[in-house]
């Protein structure tokens, strides 16, 4: 059972890594896609913003309704769609055939995410969830990060066909491996409609949203724009300029392990430890970016930080006031990342062109304050619920 588990969550790893290497990859694409298709690159960059529109828009919908099908047949079927939509993109002419295809497949993208969550946590006992989730969510980072260099890599020493091709790969292997290796996952008990939109009723479900959505922003209004960070402030050769990134990367997967560790061991903590640590990063960051060996060093900690909240506690938030609709929940997990993410760009933007890039690290401080105010008010809701229960089974 421990070998098939195993099993299991490595091919939700890399099932996860397929679909956001199919989102994030084509960042690393857009020069040869503008050339490809005789474009700008801010129009070739529609391909990366609508996607991102599309998760947003579909997160807590399509989860809702795939939440009864058997959970195998369901990522089969995203898997499929993903193949058959990366083979279109990769032989299309059309710009706009492409678009229309990235937006369909936006739209599939989280039902498998949050099929690829529940079934990771239901296959251990309760307390190792945490651990499990993590550890799919390597696939997650693995795709954001990880997918945009191995894809500009294959364009730039092969062709860009063979990077599309690379995306189409990846999902037609864990189509397969999915086929073969994972049994028939029936869900036992179907919760209507009604009983899943009934999470929204909840305070604390709302409270955690925003905590979510801001502690994205946070991360994301300044790693958005780390490139041209390290460029303008701290003066960066482009190849330093691409190791930097690449040690955010892999710091990245180091904190989801870490932060998986620490919520199965204490999650109040670890929700409040985490964001308090990147403030202060982020703090130091803003007196000391100009230079190049403390930056390549707050850049590593940061990731580690940033790994373990845009993934671990953030799921964590949001799922755990929801335990009842699992589905649902990782669904509006999703889309709280994507809007987010969204925002957090967008206000990092205005910082950056009002007073300069060197000011945008204040969109993660003030972001991250915000946070912390509902943290905080979330768990002191949380600890007056096992209260009131305690109190319940004392009478």
């Amino acid at each position: 059972m421990a070998k098939q588990n195993k099993l299991l969550i490595f091919i939700l790893t890399i099932g996860v890594f397929g679909i956001l290497n199919t989102e994030m990859g084509v960042i690393g694409l857009l020069p040869s896609i503008a050339d490809h298709f005789h474009v700008s690159i801010p129009k070739a960059g529609w391909l990366v913003s609508f996607f991102a529109l599309g998760v947003a828009i579909s997160g807590p919908i399509m989860p809702l309704l795939f939440s009864g099908i058997d959970r195998k047949k369901a990522m089969l079927l995203v898997l499929g769609v993903f193949l058959l939509g990366n083979i279109v993109s990769l032989f299309t002419a059309s710009f706009t055939i492409t678009l229309v295809v990235r937006v369909i497949l936006a739209f599939f993208h989280p039902i498998y995410c949050s099929l690829a969550f529940t079934v990771a946590a239901s296959s251990v006992s309760k307390e190792e969830a945490p651990k499990a989730v993590a550890k799919v969510f390597i696939g997650v980072s693995a795709g954001m990060v990880a997918g945009v260099p191995i894809a500009s890599f294959i364009d730039n020493t092969v062709s860009y066909e063979m990077a599309m091709a690379f995306f189409a790969i990846v999902n037609a292997i864990v189509f397969i491996a999915t086929l073969i290796f994972v049994p028939s996952m029936p869900v036992e008990e179907i919760l209507s409609y009604g009983t899943q939109l009934s999470v929204l009723k909840k305070p604390i479900m709302w409270i955690s949203i925003v905590t979510v959505i801001l502690l994205n922003s946070a991360i994301f209004g300044v790693y958005s724009y780390l490139a041209e960070y390290l460029k303008t402030v701290t003066n960066m050769s482009p190849n330093t300029i691409s190791l930097t990134l690449f040690i955010f990367g892999g710091a990245n997967i180091i904190g989801n392990i870490v932060a998986g560790k620490l919520l199965t061991h204490s999650a109040t903590k670890s929700v409040v430890s985490f964001p308090l640590l990147l403030g202060a990063v982020y703090i130091i960051l803003f007196f000391t970016g100009q230079f190049t060996v403390p930056m390549a060093m707050i850049t590593l900690i940061w990731g580690i930080l940033a790994g373990g909240i845009m993934a671990n506690i953030n799921q964590y938030l949001i799922a755990s006031s929801a335990p009842e609709a699992p589905d649902f929940a990782n669904g509006l997990f999703i889309s709280s990342c994507n809007v987010g993410t969204t925002l957090g760009a967008a206000v990092g933007g205005v910082f950056i062109s009002e007073i300069g890039t060197g000011y945008v690290v204040l969109v993660g401080v003030l972001s991250l304050l915000l946070s912390l105010v509902f943290i905080l008010m979330r768990n002191h809701m949380g600890s007056s619920v096992q209260n009131n229960l305690l109190d319940r089974k004392s009478i």
